[in-house]
């Protein structure tokens, strides 16, 4: 240990991260230097990147999965900047991501001229500091140690969210008069989970039991098996129906299961009930007011999101009544409602129902594949295979998919941000390397040209992906808006299009893909080819590779998906699809 940047590099392997995704940059060459010369390029092993988005992005993958910090490194206030967005995805998502930034030297008297300058910032945390819940820079190389233990643990502690350490050049480059001590990274583990009040247990039991309609809200919870099972004896003990926001937290073919947020049974379950068990859901205020419910049912939260705002971003949504509220992480009130009422265990499933091979989509007359049918056949496709869908598409209707497990369906990249699905992607690809599941992303095709180039980082680290990219050639979800403002303004609805095609010409989306060194297959234009396509992607994804499927499909939404916007619109509008 002769640098500073050793001792950082030190520290960085006790804590065992295992990857750092990264763009290389002169403000952190020193460290550049000690992960592969002092620790030899293994925990962390370097993960390249061509883009700071895609190696903050590959983290927060990663973490979706595991719920561990991975690390990502980016270079400097410019490289910061690149990854600002992405950043922000991990901070809506409550993910666990651990980031580490440089800056050229504080010290002026040893800046290179110009580019030391351009690349030194006072206070570079102050760019992400609305949306990471921790930063620091350290001024020394001890100082560093212990920072790099504070935000390791402070990213890990409920609620999750990205933190931030910078790094003097400096202080990297500075020669040490003898090895640093590399605390113990045990003593600086992370805290148990907050547990609710043996009071609140029993109020919250009783109001259950008490009640003719209950239903539970199952939001941000724990993603493994054993957290899963109790949630389910949970319901089916108390005959709750069940409603998601995001991801897979409850089997979408249990009786219970009312749906996600917003369709219509899940409406009408809030309407029901009489007694809302919330745990940790995303906009339990939004979704009670969707409900526009005509009698106030007794609402009980269990949270510790509120830790979290700043007041910057409005991710903290709509302040619900609560008749109960816990600050605690739900998994425990869930454990604890388990244990009260006897251990009961979730009843055994059925077997799974084959895909159903209806919905044609609402404009598949003309030839071009609808959203529906697209999402019928890659449901029938992927029928016995151990899949975890790394997200769907907005115009996705989730009820073609069953989910089963926790991993089987992650939801979306959390802050909107679109180009985030490749690179999120990757790091789940990566957490699930080696393991029977196999990683599907399901995106469209503006996320996926925003984000393509993610996928050279999966190629050249060997991290088996499937991609299959649902191109409408358009920026749909903004002709929805703009369908709306037409309507609302008396204009003409059929020019929605104008500004929003991805068209004319349309890009190549598999030589994009091809470009990274990924097998593309496609463009898919009828929808018999879409199972045979699926089919030899498998192949290809399970010999190790990464493969890319593009299918075209209609400009619209599933039906029931974006109420009160028509899914029809002029064939002279939707651009140059390749007909049947």
């Amino acid at each position: 240990m002769d640098w500073g940047s050793d001792a950082i590099a030190a520290v960085l392997r006790s804590l065992d991260l295992k990857f750092a995704a990264l763009v290389p940059g002169a403000s952190y060459r020193g460290l550049h230097d000690s992960i592969v010369n002092y620790l030899g390029n293994e925990n962390p092993e370097m993960l390249l990147c061509l883009h700071e988005e895609h190696a903050v992005a590959i983290a927060h993958g990663y973490a979706k999965v595991t719920d561990r910090p991975m690390l990502a490194i980016v270079h400097s206030n410019v490289g910061l900047m690149h990854a600002s967005m992405a950043i922000f995805n991990a901070w809506c998502d409550r993910a666990p991501v651990l980031i580490l930034g440089a800056n050229g030297p504080v010290d002026a008297m040893k800046r290179r001229p110009w580019i030391d300058w351009i690349h030194t910032s006072q206070d570079m945390g102050a760019l992400v500091r609305s949306y990471t819940k921790w930063d620091d820079q350290p001024g020394s190389p001890g100082a560093a140690i212990e920072s790099i233990l504070r935000a390791r643990q402070i990213a890990a502690t409920a609620p999750y969210g990205p933190t931030f350490v910078v790094m003097d050049a400096a202080v990297q480059e500075e020669r040490l008069t003898q090895p640093l001590a590399i605390p113990p990274p045990e003593k600086f583990a992370v805290p148990h989970a907050a547990v609710p009040a043996a009071a609140d247990v029993e109020r919250v039991l009783a109001a259950l039991r008490g009640a003719k309609h209950p239903v539970i809200i199952a939001g941000r919870c724990a993603k493994t098996i054993e957290a899963w099972n109790e949630r389910v004896a949970l319901a089916e003990t108390l005959n709750a129906n069940v409603i998601t926001r995001t991801g897979a937290m409850f089997p979408t073919d249990h009786p219970l299961y009312a749906g996600s947020a917003g369709r219509p049974k899940a409406l009408q379950a809030l309407r029901d009930a009489d007694v809302v068990l919330d745990l940790d859901s995303l906009d339990l205020g939004g979704i009670l007011k969707q409900a526009k419910l005509e009698r106030a049912p007794m609402v009980i939260s269990c949270s510790v999101d509120r830790y979290i705002h700043n007041g910057w971003s409005m991710d903290y949504q709509i302040l619900p009544a609560i008749d109960l509220n816990i600050a605690a992480v739900p998994d425990t009130l869930v454990t604890a409602l388990v244990a009260a009422l006897g251990n009961p265990k979730p009843a055994p499933a059925p077997p799974r129902a084959a895909p159903s091979k209806n919905g044609n989509g609402a404009v598949a007359s003309s030839g071009i594949i609808g959203i529906d049918a697209f999402a019928t056949e890659v449901s029938a496709a992927l029928s016995g295979v151990e899949v975890c869908f790394t997200r769907l598409p907005a115009g996705v209707n989730e009820r073609f998919f069953t989910f089963r497990h926790p991993l089987d369906y992650l939801g979306g990249s959390g802050g909107g941000g679109i180009g985030g699905g490749p690179g999120i992607a990757v790091g789940i690809a990566l957490a699930l390397r080696g393991t029977t599941r196999l990683p599907v992303c399901v995106t469209g095709d503006g996320d996926f040209l925003m984000g393509v180039t993610a996928l050279w980082t999966a190629v050249a680290g060997k991290i088996p992906l499937l991609m299959i990219v649902a191109n409408n050639r358009s920026y749909f979800n903004d002709e929805v808006h703009q369908e709306h403002l037409a309507i609302a303004r008396g204009r003409d609805v059929s020019r929605k299009w104008i500004g929003q095609r991805i068209d004319n010409p349309p890009p190549d989306l598999t030589g994009f893909a091809r470009a990274q060194g990924a097998i593309g297959i496609g463009p898919i234009a009828t929808r018999d080819r879409i199972g045979p396509a699926v089919a030899e992607a498998l192949t290809h994804v399970r010999n190790g590779q990464v493969c890319v499927v593009e299918v075209l499909v209609a400009p619209e939404y599933s039906e029931g998906k974006a109420a009160g916007v028509t899914a029809t619109e002029p064939a002279s509008s939707r651009g140059n699809f390749t007909r049947a």
